[in-house]
């Protein structure tokens, strides 16, 4: 029982315990999870879903919620196509566009929940169908197919065997931890989240902090994207539509609370690792491709109850 309990109040030990044994299953229930080309593959699909967790988790930490994050993403896609076909910008450029128009629509999202007070779940549901509309509207179904070569280099080439999109992975959630342990920024958006009221009696400008959380978040989502379209060589206007609910179950999984106010840059990384295993260990047994769902939504509700376990045995925190 004490060893229990000291697990739940080291909120990373316990979920780098169960990617750790994950990953041992895996490796001993088949011969080829250990090759060269399935690890790569694996640190791809982490990296992706790091990526699309972090934007989500940045928002929940804040005490809200982003319904709109594959929206996001499925608007970034579309934007890296026409302006690399359609307006000829090199490859980086047009990165950095889809990057712009992730903040746009993130300060969009801001501004509403922030100044018109309304509720975050109700706001980003409506800018889900808004910013899907615009996808679909705007690419009128038609195919951007003429992607560089060069611009494949995140999404398909690697380093010490493991993806160039693994790399810009660790990248980020080292600064993420940098921002949640050692900045003002980061400490105070960690207290809106753990007691938004508390927060303000402090001094603490909550409504900044919320629109910032939701200016951040996109960007992360536009990095996905955009790595979407350097893996599969041509933006996919579907882009998106399946990354609501892997978004939550990595975050929370990976030890961001539900409730806000906690976040670990290392229990992202477990969480997304856990996922991925769990999805590569279905299709090991063959399992129905759609329990799929049904699998991440079980996965999703057990992490809430050991997060509501985990908190009457430690304090909330970032990192």
């Amino acid at each position: 029982m004490d060893f229990l309990r000291r697990l739940m109040r080291h909120n990373d030990a316990g979920i780098a315990l169960s990617a750790g044994l994950l990953f041992v299953g895996c490796a001993l229930s088949s011969e080829s999870f250990l090759s060269a080309y399935n690890l790569f593959n694996i640190s791809r699909i982490v990296a992706f879903s790091v990526l699309v967790a972090l934007a989500q988790a940045l928002v929940l930490v804040a005490g809200g919620m982003n319904l709109s994050v594959g929206a996001i993403g499925g608007l970034a896609t579309i934007t890296t196509g026409y302006c690399i076909q359609v307006l000829g910008l090199p490859g980086w450029l047009a990165a950095l566009v889809a990057l712009g128009i992730g903040g746009a629509a993130g300060w969009i999202n801001g501004v509403i929940i922030t100044r018109l007070q309304i509720n975050s779940f109700i706001a980003t549901l409506a800018t889900l169908f808004v910013f899907t509309g615009l996808v679909h509207g705007f690419s009128e179904g038609y195919a951007y197919t003429d992607i560089p070569r060069e611009f494949t280099f995140l999404g398909r080439q690697k380093f010490l065997g493991l993806s160039n999109l693994f790399w810009t992975m660790v990248l980020v959630l080292l600064a993420t931890h940098y921002a949640f342990r050692h900045t003002v920024f980061g400490r105070r958006l960690l207290a809106t989240g753990g007691n938004q009221e508390a927060a303000r009696l402090a001094g603490i400008n909550t409504d900044r902090m919320i629109l910032l959380s939701h200016v951040l978040s996109p960007p992360l989502a536009a990095l996905a994207a955009v790595a979407g379209v350097s893996r599969m060589g041509s933006p996919q206007r579907a882009t998106g539509t399946a990354w609501l609910l892997p978004s939550f179950a990595v975050a929370i999984v990976g030890g961001t609370g539900l409730a806000g106010g906690r976040i670990s840059a290392l229990g992202l990384l477990l969480g997304a690792v856990i996922i991925v295993l769990i999805k590569n260990g279905l299709v090991m047994l063959e399992a129905n491709v759609y329990y799929e769902q049904a699998f991440l939504g079980s996965i999703i509700l057990l992490a809430v109850v050991v997060s509501r376990v985990r908190d009457l045995y430690g304090g909330r925190s970032g990192g």
